[in-house]
């Protein structure tokens, strides 16, 4: 009975451990993705005034 509560146990913790990594690389794509987004319209932002606001000399 003892081996089987210790088995159960130690299933539980690797169930648990397992979801908060997948948990953690979600949340690390993630922030790549917003990151990556946020930079692209950085970027955009800077260029496409030059192009659409051209300056009359």
């Amino acid at each position: 009975m003892k081996y089987l509560f210790v088995f159960l146990s130690c299933t539980v913790l690797v169930v648990g451990l397992s979801g908060c990594t997948v948990l953690a690389i979600a949340d690390a794509a993630g922030s790549a993705v917003v990151y990556g987004v946020k930079t692209t319209v950085n970027v955009l932002d800077a260029v496409t005034p030059d192009i659409i606001n051209k300056k009359k000399n």
